[in-house]
């Protein structure tokens, strides 16, 4: 054990009766040895919660396993038609990546991120078909922070609903330029006062003014000036945007001021312009011990659906350590190649795991998504984020980069940079 983990659990006063201090060791390990560490680590979860009810002073856990902080079990039904949901995300998602592409026309060559919304795709149409209050309502509305790289996505949503012209799309990043009036490439309402709520992008600028328009809308009502007890703030920000200083610097504030008027969505696709956001490390864990330690209320939708049953057969915690161990390089390399090299490189790594998959076909072992994919696991994780009540509440979804795009695209570190899709790419892309 390190000095500094040392430091967070030691007393300064001597152990008042050792022997009862080792009796209560003792227990723990009989419950590990005969139960499994799953059910001892139930077991210390609930003394950690009910020592902070008793106001103990006991060192707060910085960060849980790498999994779905709401279990299957307790996930409300869907209440959607998931089907429907999907095809026109799928609409919006070809739309969105075209509409960057034809903006690369000759004569025009004005860049453009295709990757960003295919990786968030399922996080915005969750909220806009299920959380997300119209400025038409009694309220007066949800106020939404749009990550600025996925402006494409909106732009695709409002063409479908008849908002956008094919025209205007063909704008894309041609303000001053086209003739049929173009879209910003960024959210911005100076651009589009019609359109945007917030500007985003320069990096920082939507979470710290995210936090600054809950509060507002907090004092608006302790003054009684209106009544914003029903409006919600959404900020939908980028796990490498959180890197910035205008990102986590005001954090404090909104656990200060008990702002559970506010959500955090962040698109935890692993990548920033050119790699990893950490190669080495796990960004996912790094932030829920951030916000966590900020005040925070953190839930994590790491896993679809498609994992449930591995985890529930997976009595011996084998899985939930490869999960724990495995840095976020690792991750992004498996979605780089196929079912097959999942199976050696991760399962395989231990023969517990390599035996939970064996009668999975490398097929379905590719089919195991991401929670960030999967419209049960972020509806659940939105409810719960409404329903907390005392705290700001942040999402982490694990997302991939790219998705859907194809091969060329997904989880590839030049994704964030890459404005073309080549003829095999709309192919694979159309088939898929």
């Amino acid at each position: 054990m390190s000095i500094n983990n040392q430091d967070v659990f030691s007393s300064n006063t001597p152990d008042q009766d050792p022997e009862e201090t080792r009796e209560w060791l003792e227990s723990l390990d009989a419950v590990a040895r005969v139960h499994g560490p799953k059910r001892a680590r139930e077991i210390m979860l609930n003394l950690l919660k009910r020592s902070h009810e008793l106001q103990l002073n006991v060192p707060m856990v910085q960060t849980t396993d790498y999994i779905n902080t709401i279990a299957t079990a307790d996930e409300p039904a869907f209440p959607g038609d998931e089907a429907i949901e999907r095809t026109y995300r799928a609409w919006m998602r070809w739309n969105a990546a075209v509409l960057v592409h034809r903006a690369q026309r000759p004569g025009v060559s004005v860049g453009g991120h295709i990757s960003t919304y295919a990786s968030s795709a399922s996080l915005y149409e969750v909220g806009f078909n299920h959380f997300f209050k119209g400025q038409d309502h009694v309220s007066g509305g949800d106020q939404i922070f749009i990550q600025g790289h996925a402006s494409p996505g909106p732009y695709a949503r409002a063409f479908l609903e008849g908002r956008l012209s094919e025209e205007q799309l063909n704008g894309f990043r041609q303000e001053k330029s086209h003739a049929g009036g173009g879209l910003s490439s960024y959210p911005h309402p100076r651009l589009m006062p019609d359109f945007w709520q917030f500007p985003t992008v320069s990096m920082g600028i939507g979470p710290i003014n995210a936090i600054y328009q809950a509060q507002a809308n907090r004092y608006l009502a302790g003054r009684n000036f209106k009544d914003t007890s029903e409006q919600h703030v959404w900020a939908f920000l980028g796990d490498g945007e959180m890197d910035e200083v205008e990102s986590r610097g005001a954090l404090q504030l909104a656990a200060n001021d008990g702002l559970d008027n506010l959500t955090f969505v962040v698109n935890c696709n692993l990548q920033r312009l050119d790699g990893p956001v950490r190669g080495n490390g796990k960004i996912v864990q790094e932030l829920e011990s951030f916000f966590r330690g900020a005040g925070w209320n953190v839930i994590k939708v790491v896993w679809g659906r498609e994992w449930d049953s591995l985890l529930e057969a997976d009595t011996d915690g084998a899985l939930v350590n490869l999960m724990n161990t495995t840095p976020d390089g690792d991750f992004q390399t498996y979605k780089t190649m196929d079912g097959g090299f999942i199976r050696e490189n991760f399962f395989g790594r231990d023969p517990r795991t390599a035996k939970l998959v064996e009668s999975m076909t490398d097929e379905q072992i590719w089919g195991l998504k991401r929670g960030g994919h999967d419209y049960r696991k972020i509806y659940a994780a939105y409810a719960a984020a409404l329903a907390h009540k005392g705290q700001p509440t942040v999402i982490l979804a694990k997302t991939i980069k790219g998705y859907g795009l194809g091969k060329a695209f997904e989880g590839r570190n030049a994704t964030h940079q890459m404005k073309k899709l080549t003829l095999e790419n709309l192919k694979s892309f159309r088939d898929d």
